[in-house]
């Protein structure tokens, strides 16, 4: 049977005797998103935001590595395409519908990548159980349009400071 967990004030642990992994909640029973990190179409940390505690805590020299790491190995990722999708009676398939790495699960947590057009990476740290990621990461792509690129003051390519993409980012993720 599940072991019996201690509950902490922001959140709940909750163990499944069907599963051996162990689910964290909020309080009012939604799943946890753990972090948000942008990478520009260089593999450079722009942006990185943890929104609750569960994951380890890394030095900004650690996400640094992690942006350029996930970079190099997305690029590698998109490159490999099965052999049996490449025929000679199928047309080639344009470089713009190869994607890379799109999700990486463990035990603990999922990443998700959703990449934009113009290369900017979003990785999203969640629950493995975590439903509807493709809704939250959407949300806080429109969050990123709205108010870093529409920012007059924002350079492409450069970290983002703006504190009202903060506050509605940190807003919506709480809220939801």
């Amino acid at each position: 049977m599940g072991r019996q967990v201690p509950s902490r004030t922001s959140n709940t642990l909750q163990h499944s005797p069907f599963s051996s992994t162990t689910e964290r909640t909020d309080e009012d029973g939604s799943k946890v998103v753990y972090s948000l990190i942008i990478i520009n179409k260089a593999g450079g940390l722009v942006y990185q935001r943890d929104f609750h505690d569960g994951l380890n805590k890394l030095s900004i020299n650690d996400y640094l590595v992690l942006a350029g790491t996930f970079h190099g190995v997305h690029a590698i990722t998109r490159s490999l395409t099965p052999s049996a999708l490449v025929t000679s009676t199928t047309p080639p398939i344009p470089r713009s519908s190869l994607t890379g790495i799109e999700v990486l699960e463990s035990a603990l947590f999922r990443l998700t990548c959703f990449q934009t057009v113009s290369g900017t990476k979003f990785l999203l740290f969640t629950e493995p159980q975590q439903p509807n990621v493709d809704v939250i990461m959407r949300r806080i792509y429109e969050l990123y349009a709205d108010y870093v690129m529409k920012n007059p003051f924002y350079q492409l390519e450069m970290p983002v400071r703006c504190e009202a993409f903060d506050r509605h980012l940190i807003g919506y993720v709480r809220a939801r």
